[in-house]
């Protein structure tokens, strides 16, 4: 997208633009990796069963992961700024809504909302840094901001920890409005509009016909997982796949579609797709059991939990950059069959030690393995993904690839009630559950790293 984005008349202070898209963007990663810590909180305060925490996850997810596409089109065609601007004042006011819930039903409907303003922001910003800066300063700005990015991502489980307990799980949604309202001030006082006149219509039909789809879908796996299966399940599930099939016809005839059908064409991205898929269910999938593993079984203070995951988002952060530059030497192929199973093998070992509360015993050794497999295999999906289209369609496929990674953990949260089901609410019959669906994280972990064997191209193909 960056790439993809013209240069605009000279910015006001390009300064604040960096600023300003850091912040706002910050928002949705933050947010992202911060809520999994409140969940089991969440769940004591305001009730609900298994399928009630996996909405607080997934109704964010579903709409960013629907919207996003639409949202990067959004941006070109009616100003990056503006864009930018509507989306983060539609996740501050969601924050303060999520805040400020007195139950369940809305605090997850607040979600959903929060999911629309980062699926507009989260595409606009990145879009605002191209329009912003000339190629010279793209690539210094593009790389603060991924920075800074990665590090709200890692501190997020922490901090979201630390302000349950020390203050509410509401601080978590709170904290966001300050931040929001200095992002909108520095794009306001920073940034130029710009917009791309040659764009054209916005994919909206693809992008409703998408969120009802997986929405559907979802609840489908929900009830499922939680309640047992029905007609009304096994019926919406249907027609979900149904509205799923309506939107590649759609696609396939749109004049601007979300999703170009012609990049499946490529093997390659084809195959880094469905790698992508699978991998980041599992690491999705897991990721939101965990704290309830921690918390709900071993009995650790959200905070202790979320300091927890430290040792993956410094492993993540610390190999991307050394695994992107080794993949340019050996071969996509190699380093996206090895990090899989890296992560295969750290799902196991979490399986394996479910029953041991100590951290250094139970937990730190799946968690090293599986940040490695991750830090090994991210840079290189993105070389593999881009690698596999021509240079014009580079953006689209970036995208296409970023919606795949969180329809994939969309989808295995939906599944993760199994675990969380009424006879699985603790104790011995949850670790059970979490180990069971650790075992089934690995297995797609090693399923991905077999793709990538497989359809991935050899050293020098790339």
């Amino acid at each position: 997208m960056v790439a993809a984005t013209e240069p605009a008349e000279r910015p006001l202070n390009a300064r604040l633009v960096l600023a300003g898209t850091v912040l706002g963007s910050s928002l949705a990663f933050i947010d992202g990796s911060a809520v999994n810590l409140t969940l089991p909180v969440i769940q004591r305060q305001l009730g609900g069963d298994a399928a009630g925490a996996q909405w607080i996850m997934n109704a964010y997810a579903l709409m960013l992961g629907a919207l996003v596409l639409a949202g990067g089109a959004a941006a070109d065609r009616y100003g990056r700024r503006t864009i930018f601007i509507v989306g983060v004042v539609l996740f501050s006011a969601a924050s303060a809504l999520c805040g400020a819930a007195p139950n369940l039903t809305l605090l997850i409907m607040a979600r959903a909302l929060q999911g629309v303003g980062a699926a507009l922001l989260v595409p606009a910003s990145l879009a605002l840094l191209g329009a912003s800066f000339d190629e010279a300063g793209r690539g210094r700005a593009v790389g603060v901001w991924a920075g800074a990015s990665g590090l709200m991502s890692a501190i997020g489980p922490v901090l979201g920890g630390w302000l349950t307990d020390a203050v509410s799980w509401r601080a978590v949604f709170l904290i966001n409005l300050p931040l929001a309202a200095l992002a909108v001030w520095f794009i306001l006082a920073g940034a130029r509009e710009s917009r791309e006149p040659a764009t054209g219509p916005v994919d909206w039909s693809g992008a409703a016909c998408a969120t009802l789809g997986l929405s559907a879908l979802t609840w489908s796996l929900t009830q499922a997982s939680t309640a047992g299966p029905s007609m009304a399940v096994w019926g919406l599930g249907a027609a979900g796949a149904v509205l799923l099939v309506i939107f590649l016809q759609i696609e396939r005839r749109a004049a601007s579609p979300m999703v170009p059908l012609d990049l499946f064409r490529s093997a390659a991205f084809s195959g880094a797709n469905l790698l992508t898929l699978l991998l980041y269910a599992a690491f999705g999938g897991a990721l939101f059991l965990l704290p309830f593993q921690l918390i709900g079984v071993h009995g650790y203070p959200a905070t202790e939990a979320g300091a927890a995951l430290l040792p993956l988002s410094i492993g993540l952060a610390a190999l991307s950059p050394l695994a992107g530059t080794l993949s340019a030497r050996i071969g996509v192929r190699a380093m996206l069959t090895l990090g899989p199973l890296l992560a295969a093998a750290g799902f196991a070992g979490l399986a394996w030690s479910a029953q041991d509360g100590a951290y250094w015993t139970g937990v730190f050794p799946g968690l090293t393995l599986l940040a490695l497999g991750m830090g090994v295999a991210v840079a290189p999906l993105t070389d593999a993904v881009l690698g596999a289209v021509p240079s014009a369609y580079e953006g689209a496929a970036s995208g296409v690839n970023n919606a795949t990674a969180r329809i994939g953990g969309l989808l295995a949260v939906a599944l993760a009630g199994f675990a969380l089901a009424p006879g699985a609410a603790g104790g011995e019959a949850m670790t059970q559950a979490y180990q069971i669906a650790m075992a089934a994280a690995a297995c797609a972990a090693a399923a991905a790293g077999l793709v990538g064997a497989i359809t991935m191209r050899s050293e020098g193909e790339l």
